[in-house]
């Protein structure tokens, strides 16, 4: 906790020159109970159990934030996913319930709200199908709804069915978004082992596990940690781990203490501090300047997978020993659009799409928000999903794939998202075509050491 005068000065000097900030508060909120078969009255169940949840959420963000000084830079809602919640009811599309999420966030002025999800990693119910089919329209029509889909698990393997349905609704959400270049992709997650209590947009979803209504935090702070690492120069590659896990111990207790503030005026229970490193494009805050700072000329080249896990590893161990309770993804953010010196790399060509599917053996998510060309085909998007879905199954993690088929772009071209999304150059995709190996479609088994009773 910050019990001391010079934790206190610490944290300042950590907020004010490290950009160290809360990244996000999410409430989780369980729809359970919304569940009727009429699909009007359970829409209106849920407008009203999210906006009635909620309803003090971003004032009390608000009030911590200036309490303690603190940056809280978005306030955000997930719910159960949909798929199971409008699966009673005899609707046959769900772009209603897409738009109901709409109404409810903006009426208790949150950033994002997660949920318009479905899990299929073992089979596809028809409430799923319906789901699905409805992404591309749902996130067309709505500005906050984010969107996300888990078609593999190591338990279960890969549904190949559900990765080649996913290609095209990629497809499809990017055409239906033409006019933004295919803007709609950045709200839409296609994940293997997605973990239930992830506080980071656009992946959460609160899952049937979880109780009625939670709060999560998660954290920022790449700049805190290459600060730290800049005060340690030469120094060999242990020691480098031991300053992080001390640079981790410092942002995690801060995530702890908004996160029990936040849940106790809430009224709800606590969830998770996320211990994952997310940067931003802004100068200062960049997961590759992290690595670069440990002796790399620039992120991309050999060496980089390596920095990364050493990262990852010492995150983990220094963040677990200041808070009670770890969850989420809790690793490093490696997006294109939203670090700068990835932007850099990714423009220079020092970082591929090849490098970047290696590091994801090693982050805590996968190819995210990464442009490719806009004639990108459904088949090879399909294809991307796969090969990020085996490295998650095969490996016991998460791994997802939130890439962006730039209409009207091609490789070198810049597309722009705006705030906390960034920007992205667009980067080549392999020309070989891979359609007819999704079209065989079915299973990929699941490893034989997915099965531990």
């Amino acid at each position: 906790m910050i019990d001391t005068n010079a934790n206190i000065l610490e944290t300042i000097q950590m907020i004010e020159e490290d950009k160290l900030d809360i990244r996000t508060v999410t409430m989780g909120i369980s729809l359970l109970d919304c569940i009727d078969s009429d699909g009007a009255r359970a829409r209106q169940k849920i407008y009203d159990k999210i906006t009635g949840r909620a309803k003090d959420l971003v004032r009390v963000a608000q009030g911590i934030e200036a309490e303690l000084g603190i940056p809280i830079i978005n306030k955000r809602i997930a719910v159960t996913p949909i798929a199971i919640v409008a699966g009673a009811s005899g609707d046959t599309e769900y772009f209603d319930y897409a738009r109901t999420l709409d109404r409810a966030a903006r009426a208790v002025g949150v950033d994002f709200i997660g949920g318009f999800s479905a899990l299929v990693d073992k089979g596809q119910t028809e409430a799923d199908r319906r789901l699905m089919a409805s992404i591309p329209q749902a996130l067309a029509e709505t500005d906050v709804v984010c969107s996300s889909v888990n078609i593999g698990s190591s338990r279960a393997g890969i549904n190949m069915d559900a990765v080649q349905d996913m290609g095209r609704v990629v497809r499809q959400t990017a055409d239906l978004t033409a006019d933004a270049h295919g803007f709609g992709c950045a709200k839409l997650v296609v994940f293997a082992n997605a973990v239930s209590d992830n506080p980071f947009m656009a992946g959460a979803f609160h899952g049937v596990q979880e109780a009625d209504c939670v709060v999560s935090v998660g954290v920022s702070g790449p700049g805190v940690v290459k600060r730290a690492l800049e005060k340690v120069p030469g120094a060999s590659l242990n020691a480098c781990a031991e300053t992080i896990k001390k640079a981790a111990f410092k942002i995690t207790r801060v995530g702890q203490l908004v996160g029990n503030l936040a849940a106790e005026r809430l009224g709800v229970s606590f969830g998770i501090v996320d211990l994952s490193l997310a940067p931003t494009a802004e100068v200062g805050d960049s997961v590759a300047r992290v690595l670069e700072e440990m002796g790399l000329e620039v992120v991309g080249t050999h060496g980089t997978t390596a920095a990364l896990a050493l990262l990852n590893d010492a995150m983990k161990k220094g963040g677990l020993m200041a808070c009670s309770r770890v969850g989420g993804l809790s690793g490093s953010f490696i997006p294109i659009s939203e670090d700068i010196g990835m932007i850099e790399a990714a423009a220079s060509g020092d970082i591929t799409l090849d490098k970047l599917e290696a590091m994801t053996a090693i982050c805590s998510v996968g190819l995210d928000m990464v442009a490719v060309p806009g004639d990108t085909t459904a088949a090879t998007l399909s294809a991307m999903i796969a090969d990020e879905a085996a490295i998650g199954v095969m490996n016991h993690k998460t791994t997802a794939v939130r890439v962006i088929p730039a209409v009207g772009l091609g490789v070198g071209d810049i597309v722009e998202f705006g705030g906390l999304l960034g920007r992205a150059p667009v980067m080549p995709a392999h020309q070989g075509s891979s359609e007819v190996f999704v079209k065989r479609a079915g299973y990929i088994p699941s490893p034989v050491h997915g099965f531990r009773n």
